[in-house]
């Protein structure tokens, strides 16, 4: 192919492939049918992760380009051809006959619109029978949407359908890195927080045209997903959780200092509830701490995009403050301590009344530790900015 041939491309129709040689002439067939109809310049790309049942061979034969990835993977085989398309546009779907590539119109005429994310709704297109296996279909598909849906404001109701469009700098823009089945959440997370311009198609899913069992591996490909959504959203994973345990443990603490909390007359909380509620009043503040620092090392390393109310909150958090904050909080919990050594004292070093004396004492130290906690997470923070500043 030559350079002027390339610059004259439109689309690229590419297509990840390990061992699909039943149904890999069937797809490029109607790729390249599709293109040839509706008079639209493309190619057909196969990223090959190392098929040895001749899919290779099917595809050259059809005019297909391969190309060759080593590196194992669902997201590594589509980077792998993503990267050596020459198309404006991208369409990208599975090779197992799953989805039509005869049906291409509304992902380019959306794509030419100016969107640069076109996802495939398959529960607004269809799912004809034994396409999607249950579990997939009323549990894995709309939990992991929802959540993705849910933590980062995504318009997209199918997170997961294997046939989208989009532009061939994408993959650059966004810096995707993932290379397993979790590349597919991760294009359309990178493409929300980037605030692209994303829309959906329908799309019918059809049952694949395979004898051997699917790649997909329902529990462990659903956990690889759902972790991702977690890891690259601290907030639903350090933040919230964290300040919903503080809170919790505050509230108790305040209700149970003056004393013992009756409930319905029958049921007492006392010291013992107070020292988890300074348990969890601890641990939540780590989380909280852990979220800031997640979000700022992912801020820094180009995982997350800069907020601009995030780096104005950042600015204001100087180690300085921190330090102040932390002392302060430091030496209220030292006042306890030796308010309680002075109660003690009055009773000559004796045996205390561990209801009224933990009361104080167990306050004083969950202060004693989040003072040091925030004194610490105030130098961590700073490092982990310091090439911002």
């Amino acid at each position: 192919m030559n350079q002027d041939t390339q610059k004259n491309i439109e689309l690229s129709i590419i297509m990840p492939c390990l061992n699909e040689a039943e149904t890999l002439a069937t797809c490029i067939n109607k790729a390249n049918s599709w293109l040839k109809e509706n008079n639209v310049s493309g190619e057909v790309i196969i990223g090959d992760n190392g098929s040895t049942d001749g899919s290779q061979q099917i595809a050259l034969s059809l005019g297909a380009r391969v190309i060759d990835v080593p590196r194992k993977g669902y997201g590594a085989a589509l980077m792998g051809a993503i990267e050596a398309a020459n198309g404006k546009y991208i369409i990208m779907g599975d090779s197992d006959d799953s989805y039509d590539f005869g049906k291409l119109d509304l992902f380019v005429q959306e794509l030419r619109n100016g969107y640069d994310l076109v996802m495939g709704n398959r529960f607004k297109g269809g799912i004809m029978p034994g396409a999607m296996p249950f579990l997939h279909r009323y549990l894995g598909n709309p939990v992991l949407s929802f959540v993705g849906r849910l933590f980062f404001n995504c318009p997209v109701k199918d997170f997961h359908c294997g046939l989208r469009g989009f532009r061939q700098d994408l993959v650059s823009v966004l810096d995707l890195k993932t290379t397993g089945m979790e590349f597919a959440s991760e294009m359309v997370v990178k493409s929300t927080l980037n605030k692209l311009k994303i829309t959906e198609v329908p799309t019918i899913l059809s049952k694949d045209g395979r004898t051997r069992p699917p790649h997909l591996r329902t529990w462990r490909d659903g956990w690889r997903h759902l972790r991702f959504l977690l890891i690259y959203s601290p907030r639903w994973l350090f933040l919230y959780p964290g300040i919903t345990l503080m809170l919790i443990g505050m509230l108790l603490m305040l209700l149970i200092i003056p004393g013992p909390m009756g409930l319905f007359k029958q049921i007492y909380f006392d010291t013992n509830t107070l020292l988890y509620a300074g348990a969890f009043i601890i641990v939540g503040y780590q989380a909280v701490s852990f979220g800031i620092f997640t979000r700022a090392y992912a801020v820094e390393s180009g995982f997350l995009p800069k907020k601009d109310s995030l780096s104005k909150a950042f600015d204001l958090i100087s180690l300085e403050s921190g330090l102040i904050l932390g002392l302060l909080i430091f030496f209220v919990g030292l006042a306890g301590t030796f308010f309680s050594l002075y109660i003690w004292e009055e009773s000559n070093f004796g045996q205390l009344e561990y209801s009224k004396i933990l009361r104080i004492v167990i306050p004083s130290v969950v202060a004693i530790i989040v003072g040091l906690q925030t004194v610490f997470s105030s130098f961590f923070l700073s490092v982990l900015t310091v090439n911002k500043k």
